[in-house]
């Protein structure tokens, strides 16, 4: 292991703060240093994911990742700005995806289900290992959500983002919130499934799949472009209505 030969220091912001130790938070933090590491070194090791992180300042100037400091360097990093315009200063990331698609990770699962009822584009299987995920990430250009700080701190991956809530519902109002996403969304508009879009369709073309009762009170249908499920406004509808509502509440849309 190469000797460390001095120490840079390192100031995160906002929410970056959630990362570090306690110690760390919101102060500017000696770091020892070594001269082969890149900023992007640097701000891993002391927990932050490089997809949370959407400009560093190394002595008053904005770096890449690559960029190797000097000792005794001042490094400010700051989190994703997706609704704040940062031009002329260079972002870390390609242009934000601002129609986003969604592949989540196992430990996210509800959360994955719950962007579906709202019409978000999300890639969800039990059995993705870290490797899938992160070329689907990649290869799809979807933005990756998780709790595992490891995922996300692959060099692969450039768009992606920790899930600080454990509540599915408070995950899913932190992902809003956090992309702005509240005037996109569509809800009941993709399969909560198979992820597929989901279109009106006339009754009398899936009379002979429905139930009894089904067929006998309800008028208006829709079915998966994918599986082929049909869905109605049945009992299920006001408690997902209900909690689309919640969440638009409590994502208010900026600006």
């Amino acid at each position: 292991m190469t000797p460390v030969t001095g120490f840079v220091e390192v100031r995160p912001y906002a929410e970056l703060n959630a990362f570090v130790a306690p110690e760390c938070r919101g102060v500017a933090s000696r770091r020892p240093f070594r001269p082969h590491q890149t900023v992007k070194d640097v701000v891993e090791a002391m927990g932050i994911p490089h997809t949370e992180i959407d400009l560093i300042v190394v002595d008053g100037e904005p770096v890449d990742l690559a960029y190797r400091p000097r000792a005794g360097a001042r490094i400010a990093v700051y989190p994703v700005f997706e609704a704040l315009d940062i031009e002329p200063i260079e972002r870390l990331r390609p242009a934000p995806l601002r129609d986003p698609r969604f592949v989540a990770d196992v430990n996210v699962g509800k959360l994955a289900r719950y962007l579906r009822l709202l019409g978000f584009d999300v890639n969800w299987s039990a059995s993705a290992d870290d490797d899938t995920l992160a070329r689907i990430s990649t290869d799809d250009q979807r933005i990756l959500l998780t709790r595992d700080r490891g995922l996300l701190a692959r060099r692969v991956v450039t768009h992606g983002l920790y899930v600080h809530a454990v509540d599915p519902v408070e995950q899913v109002v932190e992902v809003i919130r956090r992309l702005d996403l509240t005037r996109r969304i569509s809800p009941f508009t993709r399969c909560l499934r198979c992820n597929e879009p989901v279109v009106e369709v006339p009754k009398s073309e899936v009379l002979d799949r429905l139930e009894p009762l089904t067929r006998r009170y309800y008028e208006d249908f829709r079915r998966c472009t994918g599986c082929g499920r049909i869905f109605w406004a049945g009992s299920h509808h006001a408690r997902l209505a209900a909690l689309v509502e919640t969440i638009r509440t409590r994502a208010p849309a900026r600006g």
